[in-house]
């Protein structure tokens, strides 16, 4: 009887080692609010306080993204070479005197041109980055530049990995992709989800279609309010299925006045005119911003602006 007792006593301890050893792993690498979501579960949202800030910086036909909340700011991508004084001065403004967290979507000009003077001159806490793979390493003195930058200002790098999240105040800024190693620069874009309360952004860098299948797939709660178009617009994402799915009230594009790549492409517009999701246009309101309160989001026209 004992030797029984002994025996069942071991097994229980061995199936609970093993649940525990299970548990521990999930945690690390995909945490439980993601699990609950693959369940059918979403987590309740976090209580906030104050106003979260989102500023579509103008810098034509790239990508640069302001996030401010409570004390905090993160900026996303710094337009091209030469928009270094346009993205200071507006930090300037605001007043932005440092950022607690700085997000390299891709090694594209168009996304970080003028991050090399942007980390020289303001103090930057933390870098975030996809790393892609040393065949497709960039060699451009733009890419070389801005890591010479970080690398004299003593700024840590981190790698961007889907199932980290961030803090900036009481808003999270979680990491969705980049999901496989890819040598398409586009494909390696860092895309984020911000949370402010009930209120979502979804931010995706210039993403193409097989990376939304890759988001759609994962089953990552890709739900958001507001949708930063990948590729300025491009019909090289943004396809039906994934504006569905994310089914935003707005959609931001980030293109420039005339540029030569036809962004935003038509047949993307269309889609967007039957999905009824409100376009927001850089190349027609210059720089946008949008407020929350944690549960609704309000688009500021420009004379309202700070």
């Amino acid at each position: 009887m004992k030797k029984f007792i002994r025996k069942h006593k071991t097994f229980a301890f061995s199936v609970l080692g093993t649940f525990v050893l299970i548990a521990a792993l999930i945690e690390v690498w995909v945490g439980w609010d993601t699990v609950l979501i693959w369940a059918g579960f979403k987590p309740a949202p976090a209580t906030v306080e104050g106003t979260m800030e989102v500023h579509f910086i103008d810098v034509g036909n790239a990508d640069c993204i302001l996030v401010r909340q409570a004390d905090q700011a993160m900026l996303i991508d710094a337009g091209e070479r030469g928009d270094a004084n346009v993205i200071l001065s507006y930090l300037s403004e605001h007043g932005v005197k440092k950022l607690d967290l700085v997000i390299a979507t891709h090694p594209h000009a168009d996304h970080i041109g003028s991050m090399a003077k942007i980390v020289n001159k303001v103090s930057v806490k933390k870098f975030v980055m996809s790393f892609m793979p040393e065949s497709a390493t960039p060699t451009t003195a733009t890419y070389e530049q801005m890591l010479e930058a970080l690398d004299r200002r003593n700024v840590p790098i981190e790698e961007a990995v889907p199932g980290n999240s961030y803090a900036i105040g009481d808003a999270q800024v979680q990491i969705l992709a980049p999901l496989q190693e890819t040598d398409e620069t586009n494909d390696i874009s860092v895309v984020t989800k911000l949370v402010f309360g009930e209120t979502s952004f979804l931010l995706t860098g210039d993403a193409g279609t097989a990376v939304e299948r890759q988001l759609i797939q994962s089953r990552a709660d890709l739900k958001a309010d507001v949708l930063k178009l990948s590729h300025h617009g491009s019909s090289t994402g943004n396809s039906l299925s994934f504006l569905k799915k994310v089914s935003p009230d707005y959609a931001v594009i980030t293109c420039g006045l005339d540029n030569d790549y036809g962004h935003p492409h038509k047949e993307v517009m269309e889609r967007l005119k039957k999905l009824k999701i409100q376009p927001f246009r850089a190349d027609v309101y210059g720089t946008m911003v949008f407020l929350s309160d944690g549960k609704t989001i309000t688009s500021l026209p420009k004379k309202e602006w700070f």
